[in-house]
């Protein structure tokens, strides 16, 4: 069984860049999912007697003022759905009270359930690895230096009473050159940088549509546990955006194309069966590791799925692939055409390729001849890009036993079977034949099913 998907995002920057508005406003949006918010000031370790004597000296922006220790444990805990207890730090008394985390969408303390999203917010988060490590999306805002010092006086001289020579004092002796030497540096670790913080909608509204895209695409993945989706980055997601705009030229479209299935079949291949195998290193030394699964052959249902034979080529040296060619008239009228399958396929893993799952009519009938062939369904792994939820429901049911690995699933199908949002005729996009106008007549109504 899968495990629960809980996205950790963290959001960093400077000190009153507007990381908490963004945070803010990416909860707003996401009103209707369970959210968590943590903020890393919550993890200030506790002042000693001197230390609070001599506080305006004390470095509140240096990573060793923070438990690092108790965010990481309070992360993971959350993360596996278990409630915890954060500290709520008091800038003007300088100490904790803890209580329950409390889930955003409540007003009361209260111990938090399972939650689907969890946001780190603050201005060192990026620092540490370990917590990089557990954030599925990093987010920098980046706000002018100027218009942050701006925020930082009206809110310390206005929000914590503080004398403005007092906070500019602090901030040319410890805000700015934390900035340089420990923030700044790690704007590299994000996967999104938004300029002007709260004021970049565009942004904000990206983010939300990834999130929710990676949540939906969870809800059919707890319901079948046979169906695996690679875990999405920005640099998936832009590569998806290349190949499904229809302005991409031919030779970005494989390029990207090509990029992706290779993710998709290297995931693929991680659901092998393997075994225990020791070698010795050029040191002299021993180390385990496993040996790969040497029974496996690919199968493509042509035409769409030999565009992914180049990719588990270069994945598995040698690897034999049959074919399967299945006529396709809309939802209905599958017509299995040609087979040439490797005659001990029944002994094999096997591979299944086709970049589309639509209606799943044909992979169904695909699926049924390997079974058929001798082929434990156990054995077959379907190989796609993109996957609509009809043909994910279709396959999911008539084959419980089989695996389905895919890079994202869409919306759905419209009313002449075509994958929604999609990418268009892959085949045509893919191999360069769709150069004739008559050809994309019948391409737009002719899309993988």
């Amino acid at each position: 069984m899968q495990a629960l998907l809980i996205i950790p995002c963290g959001v960093a920057g400077g000190a009153a860049s507007g990381k908490t508005t963004v945070c803010d406003m990416i909860i707003q949006q996401l009103h209707d999912q369970r959210v968590v918010l943590v903020n890393q000031d919550s993890f200030y370790h506790k002042l000693t007697e001197e230390e609070l004597a001599r506080v305006h000296e004390y470095n509140f922006d240096h990573p060793d003022a923070f438990d690092t220790e108790k965010l990481l444990d309070s992360i993971d805990n959350l993360r596996h759905g278990r409630a915890v207890d954060i500290p709520k730090y008091d800038f003007k008394s300088y100490k904790h009270d803890v209580f329950p985390v409390r889930r955003v969408r409540s007003h009361n303390v209260q111990n938090v359930n399972p939650s689907d999203v969890i946001i780190l917010e603050g201005m060192l988060i990026f620092h540490d690895p370990r917590v990089r490590e557990l954030m599925n999306m990093k987010i920098f805002v980046d706000t002018d230096a100027d218009v942050r010092l701006a925020r930082r006086i009206r809110r310390d001289t206005v929000g914590k009473s503080r004398d403005i020579g007092a906070v500019l004092d602090q901030y040319s002796k410890f805000v700015k050159p934390a900035f340089d030497d420990f923030i700044l540096p790690t704007k590299k670790y994000a996967d999104i940088i938004i300029p002007r913080g709260g004021d970049n909608h565009v942004a904000i509204d990206l983010i939300v549509q990834h999130i929710r895209t990676k949540l939906g695409q969870h809800d059919l993945c707890k319901i079948y546990p046979n169906l695996y989706v690679i875990q999405s980055t920005f640099q998936i997601r832009g590569m998806h955006t290349l190949i499904r705009d229809s302005q991409t030229t031919k030779h970005d479209f494989v390029f990207y194309a090509d990029r992706l299935i290779r993710l998709v079949v290297e995931h693929g291949l991680g659901h092998l069966p393997f075994t225990e195998k020791q070698v010795i290193t050029p040191t002299g030394s021993v180390y385990t590791g496993v040996d790969f699964c040497k029974r496996l052959c690919g199968v493509s249902i042509i035409r769409s799925g030999e565009s992914m034979e180049n990719a588990l080529r270069a994945c598995c040296k040698g690897i034999k692939i049959g074919k399967i060619l299945i006529h396709r008239e809309g939802d209905n009228g599958q017509q299995l055409i040609y087979e040439k399958l490797p005659q001990d396929i029944s002994k094999r893993h096997v591979l299944l390729l086709d970049p589309i799952l639509g209606t799943g009519n044909s992979a169904v009938q695909a699926i049924s001849l390997l079974i058929k062939k001798g082929v434990p369904e156990s054995n077959i792994i379907f190989l796609n890009l993109i996957s609509a939820p009809q043909g994910v429901h279709m396959v999911c049911k008539s084959f419980p036993r089989l695996k389905i690995v895919t890079s994202e699933i869409d919306i759905g199908l419209n009313k002449d079977f075509c994958v929604i949002p999609g990418m268009g005729e892959f085949g045509d996009r893919y191999f360069g034949t769709d150069d004739d106008d008559d050809q994309k007549v019948v391409a737009s109504m002719q899309q993988s099913c």
